[in-house]
């Protein structure tokens, strides 16, 4: 069971079918993951439908509706400010910006190739188009990042598409497995047993004297 809007949901037969991964849903059992909900889910209207049917209560008017690790001051500041975020539009993206990020990076990727078939294997052009070729790796590492978030394209199912290409096809590392991944990480950032980049805390990764949370 899991709590959205102050609504209760038995996602127990469903979280084996959901989209985003059994995982990301089932890490929210027993909490409120309204704005996980919110976060994850950019046609809300769409997926509400689906939830009309795994609806099974409510919560008691002397219920807090917000996980119980997070401070009410700081959980409804951060409501206000995505809100005021959407309403000036930070969130649309620009679709020249992202067009010429993929462009450069495959014109580094090509021309890494271009300076060792042109100029040999010889320490520097061979450092050069070395140079080239990581810069650009980099890069699309960075940019299906953000197709893997769907901040490129209003419609998922075409920031998926170039996702698959640029990782793919361009990095040679399935979407599938990043996503199932980088999914957990948003969804309980920093807590211990439910980020998968925390999954070598506290031999690595551990700075500061604060350690991550474990829910």
């Amino acid at each position: 069971w899991l709590v959205i809007d102050r609504k209760v949901y038995d996602v127990t037969k469903f979280s084996k079918r959901h989209p985003g991964g059994s995982r990301v849903i089932s890490h929210y059992a027993g909490q409120d993951a309204t704005d996980a909900f919110i976060a994850f889910h950019n046609d809300e209207s769409l997926v509400r439908k689906y939830l009309k049917s795994l609806l099974i209560g409510e919560l008691a008017p002397d219920q807090p509706s917000f996980e119980s690790n997070k401070k009410k001051s700081l959980l409804e500041d951060f409501r206000e400010l995505r809100c005021s975020i959407e309403k000036m539009g930070l969130l649309r993206p620009n679709y020249i910006f992202f067009f010429l990020v993929f462009l450069h990076l495959l014109v580094l990727d090509a021309a890494s190739w271009l300076v060792i078939w042109y100029f040999g294997i010889s320490l520097v052009p061979f450092l050069v188009g070395m140079a080239f070729f990581t810069t650009a790796q980099i890069q699309m590492g960075w940019f299906q990042h953000d197709l893997g978030h769907c901040s490129v394209f209003r419609k998922p199912k075409w920031n998926r598409l170039l996702q698959i290409v640029v990782i793919n096809v361009l990095k040679g590392l399935p979407a599938s497995w990043w996503n199932h991944l980088h999914n957990q990480h948003h969804a309980k950032p920093n807590c211990f047993r439910k980020d998968p980049d925390l999954n070598m805390h506290p031999l690595l990764f551990s700075l500061g004297k604060t350690l991550s949370v474990e829910v």
